[in-house]
């Protein structure tokens, strides 16, 4: 199953279904609907999936967006917050994307786990760009670099182990709501050096998680973390593939300031090819891509991936 998702055009868009008709009319049969997904963008698309126009691969939550909130926002509740009131607000819009899922006929929910605070990380709150840019520019090996990953590690695992179980015992819960309505959840692999489940936890913390909890690769930030250092990228997918729900395709530019993901597939350094044993055609598999990208840049990227992993 290829989807694209509507973080492409959502923002372009007043009504639902001229959205996802632009989704179709490029040559795909789903969508996933985006954490960008405004209130007044609903009615288009239950009327547009009502009349068959397009189906609902997947949703990203939260979806819709709540009440005031114009634009894509998906860590705007963590559910490894310390405060109460603001996981109490998770739950309750990570419900209203079940229900919103459950309606469609989607198959899965794609979430974001939440972070672990790093205030003081070198005093910089862009360190992570700054590693970006200095991995870009082949210093990985350099002792700066090197200190800089060592006391981030340090700094990470010292600080993980209350937001690793508020988040774990959010979404076992949130599993129990998903199994009624016949739902997967899909836990998202992060970009960014803060958030968790940190890629080495990722197993362990599907481990204690219900059967339909699988894990949600991201091409584009398993990529950047490859190119830190974290991960290798093929490794890391096979060693979740058995948990493996589907996948978030696009792809990874390198410039002078570091590494820049959801370009179209084929447009950056991702070795597709060397992922395709572990992604089957029952994998869900959506491209996900930047606003700005043309639309006879989508259908390149789309024929490409095809081209590379099959046409199913």
């Amino acid at each position: 199953m290829y989807s694209l998702s509507s973080c492409w055009n959502s923002g372009r868009h007043q009504d639902g279904a001229e959205m996802l008709r632009e989704i179709r009319d490029l040559g795909f049969e789903y969508a996933e609907l985006s954490h960008g997904i405004r209130v007044s963008l609903v009615p288009g698309i239950i009327s547009a999936v009502e009349s068959g126009m397009i189906k609902i691969s997947t949703l990203h939550n939260f979806c819709p967006l709540p009440m005031g909130v114009n634009h894509p926002a998906p860590n705007l509740f963590k559910f490894s917050a310390p405060e109460k009131r603001e996981r109490d607000l998770a739950w309750k819009h990570s419900i209203k994307t079940l229900e919103m899922a459950e309606r469609l006929g989607a198959k899965l929910v794609v979430l974001h786990s939440g972070d672990v605070n790093l205030a003081g990380f070198f005093g910089n709150p862009n360190f992570q760009d700054k590693l970006e840019a200095m991995a870009t520019a082949g210093q990985m090996g350099s002792p700066k670099y090197q200190k800089m990953m060592n006391e981030l590690e340090q700094r990470r695992e010292s600080r993980k182990d209350e937001s690793m179980a508020l988040s774990l015992e959010f979404i076992d819960r949130l599993a129990g709501v998903a199994q009624e309505k016949g739902l997967l959840l899909g836990i998202e692999n992060r970009e960014g050096v803060h958030e968790i489940p940190f890629d080495h936890d990722l197993p362990f913390f599907l481990e204690r998680l219900p059967p339909n909890v699988r894990y949600w690769h991201d091409c584009g930030h398993a990529q950047i973390k490859h190119q830190l250092g974290f991960i290798d990228h093929r490794m890391h997918l096979e060693t979740l593939s058995e948990r493996l729900g589907g996948l978030h395709v696009h792809d990874v530019v390198l410039t002078p300031e570091g590494a820049h993901d959801h370009a179209p597939p084929g447009a950056g350094i991702i070795k597709y090819a060397d992922l395709k044993p572990f992604v089957g055609p029952e994998y869900i598999k959506v491209i996900e891509l930047n606003p700005g990208v043309q639309p006879e840049d989508v259908t390149r990227g789309f024929d490409y991936i095809r081209s590379v992993w099959g046409d199913q």
